[in-house]
């Protein structure tokens, strides 16, 4: 890896190394364009129905989670998870139109794709996005493959796997060390992402398509019914979401500039001891 003298210290220097390849900055902004208005088409489509379900048929009576107004107040939103109901008025269940009137919705206006209930322009546009999504992905993953990024960069050592309470201490701390690779949390981040999550996605939303069950029909069995794999598209969506906010969060607290420079121009800056240049 490839780097030059930025600033010379007394135990050390601070050094810009090449960190992000072409290709993987590339497909990480695709990625993050993309993804953002995937989940807003996703949640459009999911506030045509809000409530999911386990198994090949929807339960009515017994739904895994359910959003929508509460019996006894229109204009009251609840939230129910595994029996386990809770107020989310303004949020979800019951959200307020541009005059101030309470409707019934899943998730607000404001953070779905397009802003008003409008189910088939949701679909167009995630299926639309889904195969960009797809398309991005595969290239990012046959370039980590051809150029060993995955071995070589997010593939945690026993060295690494040993390192974890000390990572996770140090995190907590808000110490973050400006090296040349991936700590061993980044690692096990971007790893169940990229190469579980995302792939889960793709596959629990092919399990949704009749078209794809005629042509694979082992996928109803791997995920247990067209409503499972609904389920889990969501829960996978929705671990993704927390995922991206606690990334940021961790741009913002590590390094705003050193972070974004080097997704834009693949150079990091690392602070190295003088016996290690």
């Amino acid at each position: 890896m490839s780097g030059f003298a930025l600033q010379s210290h007394a135990m050390g220097k601070r050094v810009a190394v090449r960190r992000h390849g072409l290709i993987v900055r590339i497909t990480h902004w695709v990625n993050a364009l993309v993804w953002v208005f995937l989940l807003m088409s996703g949640l459009q489509i999911f506030n045509a129905h809000p409530a999911l379900y386990f198994g090949q048929q929807s339960n009515f009576t017994h739904p895994f989670l359910v959003m929508g107004a509460a019996n006894d107040n229109p204009a009251r939103g609840m939230t129910s998870i595994a029996g386990h109901s809770f107020d989310t008025t303004g949020w979800l269940g019951v959200s307020y139109d541009e005059s101030g009137e309470p409707v019934e919705r899943g998730f607000p206006r404001f953070v779905t794709w397009p802003g008003e209930q409008d189910l088939a322009t949701g679909r167009r546009w995630h299926f639309f996005l889904a195969w960009l999504f797809v398309i991005n992905g595969t290239i990012y993953l046959l370039s980590g493959v051809l150029s060993r990024h995955f071995t070589r960069d997010l593939l945690p050592s026993w060295a690494d796997i040993r390192h974890i309470p000390r990572s996770i201490f140090d995190h907590v701390q808000l110490k973050f060390a400006h090296e040349r690779r991936y700590n061993v949390l980044q690692k096990l981040a971007y790893i169940s992402a990229a190469l579980v999550a995302l792939p889960l996605m793709v596959l629990t939303g092919l399990t949704m398509s009749p078209a794809m069950d005629a042509a694979f029909p082992w996928l109803l069995e791997v995920f247990g019914g067209r409503q499972s794999a609904r389920s889990i598209h969501f829960i996978t969506a929705m671990f993704l979401v927390l995922f991206l906010f606690v990334h940021l969060v961790m741009v913002l607290i590590s390094g705003v500039f050193n972070n974004l420079r080097s997704m834009i121009t693949g150079r990091y800056v690392v602070e190295e001891q003088a016996h290690d240049l």
